[in-house]
């Protein structure tokens, strides 16, 4: 059942009995849908974060600790503590949430967030690329030329994103969550998959040690998309956290 929330309205799509005791939130450009079929039959509320699905975007750039206020007001309206599931994107709000306003939550799931980082090897850009912006720093080629090789050279989310979107994702990239993660004290586990080159399971390692009460579990064979890939692996960590 689609429900909405506020005004500018916050989409949902809600399964099983009212109010929710699991809240998912999607990753970057991703939607509701994602968690269809894990959260079949559960009390649940899957959210389409603004900018995504039908929830519309932010009329200024957000950061995910204004994410994670909009979704806390739908949760103080929800009226008791939650099971929080984060993947990529939503990772990242989930934890903003849950050092913010703890009473809200009562666990976290999260997969494949980016809320560490890891020493890897820089990628540096395509050289054309490199050149370009050169060039454009030197005043021989135009802004909108230098925008064009940043579409073709740039990540998927880059190119895809438009407007205030692309001014979101550009400052998400730069966040920290080192300091939130050790204020958390709700049980968290760290779902993730073994392929996962997006958001390699070094992360959900990384982050396992500065947690207070976490576990990592890994799920061979499936990568950054195991949200929807891997249904059941998600729903049993989220029965798991249900039962604790």
């Amino acid at each position: 059942m689609l429900k909405t929330f506020g005004t500018p309205p916050l989409f949902m799509e809600a399964t099983g009995q009212w109010p929710p005791e699991v809240v998912g939130l999607h990753g970057w450009a991703r939607d509701r849908n994602d968690f269809r079929a894990a959260f079949h039959g559960l009390p649940a509320a899957a959210i389409d974060l603004p900018g995504f699905g039908m929830t519309p975007a932010p009329e200024e750039p957000w950061d995910t600790r204004r994410y994670g206020q909009q979704v806390a007001a739908f949760l103080h309206d929800v009226g008791q503590p939650v099971v929080l599931v984060g993947h990529s994107f939503g990772g990242r709000v989930a934890v903003r949430i849950a050092r913010d306003e703890p009473q809200l939550v009562r666990g976290l799931v999260l997969s494949g967030a980016p809320i560490m980082r890891i020493d890897r090897p820089a990628r540096k850009p395509a050289a054309a690329y490199r050149l370009i912006r050169r060039a454009n720093q030197l005043g021989l080629l135009s802004d909108a030329r230098l925008e064009q090789a940043r579409q073709r050279y740039g990540s998927a989310d880059y190119a895809a994103a438009q407007g205030v979107l692309r001014e979101i994702l550009v400052g998400v990239l730069q966040e920290e969550y080192l300091e939130d993660l050790r204020r958390i004290d709700h049980p968290v586990t760290l779902l993730w998959g073994e392929d996962d080159r997006d958001v390699p399971v070094e992360v959900a390692r990384a982050a396992h040690h500065e947690l207070s009460d976490s576990e990592v579990i890994t799920v061979p064979g499936t990568g950054h998309g195991l949200v929807w890939d891997r249904p059941d692996a998600l729903r049993g960590a989220i029965d798991g956290m249900l039962a604790r």
